[in-house]
């Protein structure tokens, strides 16, 4: 049974690696139980704590309703005591309400809203959004993941005015200034601060309030990841720049055509390692050839153990 823990200490959890798992699919195109729980499994054992199933590099938008659910019971199932896990959910507000409850009750002590996916979205409305979603899972810690740059701190600062559970933020915006800024206005210390746009950020990002970072390349090669961390945290910046050097290619081809190999560049190198298919689903595709050489590549003498 799941331990109940504070807001404090799941605001503390989201001061780390944000794991964000990969899906994977067998051979009839359903998600691979067994995959998922033996790479997951991987990411616990190297030393994770915090984990989002359902978040974008799970292919959160591509699962049909009974898999998000499937996938956060495996993640459950094979969480250890101290893993925190924050459950992604979004879509229309009962939707993300039915996914929040859901979470809940299989024992999540967090989710991850996901941004709104609408073509009009106002400031007040996004509060409004989130403000459902989090008053109606009071005892569930709530994180936004914020991707629009024209969305201010005093929002977000209203937001967690409203909804004491709301505790963090996972901020995606490429724009480190724009962040410093943000984060001040919201709240510097009202929420522990998420750099959402993954290692190549997490420096910049760190250097002006963000704790904590997600990832997808953790799940290719968890020490890697955890070395940004313990470098960061040291405020060795030398050292996470070494990371950041050594990954920088892998990132900046998952991060072509506005991201559009995002999850197939993850997918295939775990495909080169043999842990699962490199399957994705549309409007994803697997790499080309070539594309699929280069990845092998770069992934050749990083610490894939």
């Amino acid at each position: 049974m799941s331990v109940r823990r504070s807001f404090a200490e799941q605001s503390s959890a989201l001061a780390e690696v944000v794991a964000i798992p990969v899906t994977p699919f067998d051979a009839g195109g359903g998600v691979d139980r067994v995959a998922y729980r033996a790479l997951l499994r991987r990411l616990l054992d190297a030393g994770v704590r915090t984990v989002t199933p359902n978040g974008n590099t799970g292919e959160f938008y591509a699962l049909e309703p009974d898999e998000r659910r499937l996938v956060v019971e495996l993640t459950m199932a094979e969480a250890d005591p101290g893993t925190q896990v924050i459950v992604g959910v979004g879509h229309d507000v009962p939707t993300a309400i039915a996914a929040a409850r859901h979470a809940g009750g299989a024992g999540a002590q967090m989710v991850m809203v996901h941004q709104p996916v609408h073509p009009y979205v106002s400031p007040d409305g996004w509060v409004d959004y989130h403000r459902a979603i989090a008053e109606a899972v009071p005892e569930l810690g709530v994180v936004p993941y914020v991707r629009n740059g024209l969305l201010g701190g005093e929002v977000i600062g209203r937001l967690g005015e409203a909804c004491p559970n709301v505790i963090g933020v996972k901020y995606a915006v490429p724009d480190a200034a724009r962040f410093a800024a943000v984060a001040r206005d919201a709240g510097l210390d009202r929420f522990t601060w998420v750099a959402g746009l993954a290692e190549l950020y997490a420096p910049s990002y760190w250097a002006v309030g963000a704790t904590g970072f997600t990832s997808g390349l953790v799940n290719v090669a968890p020490r890697v990841s955890l070395e940004m961390l313990r470098a960061l945290r040291d405020g060795d910046y030398a050292a996470a720049m070494k990371v950041w050097e050594q990954i920088r290619e892998f990132e900046d081809l998952r991060a072509e055509r506005q991201s559009a190999n995002n999850v197939s560049v993850v997918k295939e190198a775990l495909a080169v390692q043999g842990r699962c298919r490199r399957d994705v689903r549309p409007p994803s595709r697997v790499l080309e050839d070539a594309q699929r050489a280069r990845v092998a590549a770069l992934i050749t003498g990083w610490d894939l153990s």
